[in-house]
């Protein structure tokens, strides 16, 4: 006999739909596509992992045998989410083969042996520190987008630079991300002492577990969160986390953050000008989204031109009196950046007319962007 078990649908389908994004990467091991489902006494931990985000949860169930098998993921979260029972029998047969019956339906599904699953990453317990989910949840929401996608060659590029530091007794977390381009720093000050945070020199992580961290910390009030050397271990008391951190090099930030001079301020506000971005981007060639900017005497020209399709221009009033500037920049880094900002005035450091521009706001605490030029 093995694994035998009944479970809350609702319970399941949650714990299953947590595992998606990590369980449904193409992978050269078949049997990473699938979740690792275990009994305890009073329930069952389903486990998947891509080797390089590893999660484990825990859902109450009725055990009637015990046991462990693996199932295909994508599969077991469609048989739940569309079955109208209130109720899920698990049942393992012969080979590696399971029963799943949902009230009047009945599936057969074809399992791999749990024994060739990878081994779940070992952990200290020691060094866990509690924080409010909402820390890590603006922390991410404010560097994510700027992030370089998977297929940049610099594949340090592709993490979050994850900081923590001490001033005149508070304490701050900081990330900070970059994808050449831009450059993405959100810092917030937290109740808790972050000493005991055993960061790396570079503490870089991955992009995936950025993602996966995001989504942990969305249904939770608070997490535990602790570093090793190799990994980051999140918890709370139904599941556990591990992303594998990254090695590398990674940008000198605070150097790139002082060059950019702070005497010559513009003051637009935030969303007429997003809005007006949008409206030029519609004639951005599509690759690099490149649109010109021109400011004198208080008035922004945005412009725009499309070979194939015509041009665009569009003007907004700023507060500005320094000398007049005609820019080159990627529309798409300004659109996403003003999207994550919550005031309603945006201050603009721009040094010169090949000059990176530095966004800011006081009401944005914590949060500054930069953007490079591109050449017109």
């Amino acid at each position: 006999m093995g694994l035998n078990c009944t479970v809350s649908k609702n319970e399941l389908l949650d714990g299953v739909n947590s595992l998606q994004n990590i369980t449904n990467k193409k992978g050269t091991l078949a049997i990473l596509a699938n979740v690792l489902i275990e009994t305890t006494t009073d329930g069952i931990i389903l486990t998947g992992t891509d080797l390089e985000v590893g999660l484990r949860l825990f859902v109450p169930a009725e055990i009637k045998e015990t046991g462990k098998i693996t199932l295909p993921s994508k599969k077991i979260f469609e048989i739940v989410r569309e079955s109208g029972s209130t109720e899920i029998t698990l049942e393992e047969t012969e080979n590696s083969w399971a029963v799943i019956k949902a009230g009047l339906s009945t599936y057969n599904l074809a399992g791999i042996a749990a024994d060739e699953y990878p081994e779940f990453p070992e952990y200290e317990t020691e060094s866990f520190i509690s924080f409010e989910s909402h820390i890590f949840l603006d922390l991410i929401d404010k560097v994510i987008f700027s992030i370089a996608s998977e297929q940049e060659n610099i594949y340090s590029l592709t993490t979050v630079l994850f900081e923590k530091e001490k001033r005149e007794g508070q304490s701050y977390l900081r990330m900070i991300s970059s994808d050449g381009h831009r450059l993405s720093i959100m810092e917030k000050d937290v109740a808790a002492d972050v000493d005991p945070l055993k960061l790396n020199p570079l503490t870089l992580i991955p992009k995936k577990g950025i993602q996966e961290l995001k989504k942990f910390c969305e249904s939770r009030d608070s997490v535990e969160i602790s570093f090793e050397k190799k990994q980051m271990v999140v918890r709370d008391g139904e599941a556990v986390m591990i992303v594998r951190l990254k090695q590398g090099e990674f940008p000198q930030y605070r150097a790139i953050v002082d060059a950019v001079q702070l005497d010559n301020c513009m003051e637009i506000s935030r969303i007429p000008f997003l809005e007006s971005l949008k409206r030029i981007n519609l004639f951005t060639e599509d690759i690099f989204h490149t649109i010109q900017l021109k400011i004198e005497n208080g008035v922004m020209i945005l412009s725009s031109q499309n070979a194939d399709l015509g041009n665009a221009k569009d003007e907004q009033n700023v507060n500005y009196s320094g000398q007049p500037l005609v820019l080159g920049f990627n529309c798409r880094y300004f659109i996403e950046t003003l999207q994550v900002m919550e005031c309603d005035t945006v201050k603009a450091f721009i040094n010169s007319n090949n000059s990176p521009c530095l966004m800011k706001s006081d009401n944005d605490k914590g949060f500054l962007s930069i953007i490079m030029p591109m050449q017109l």
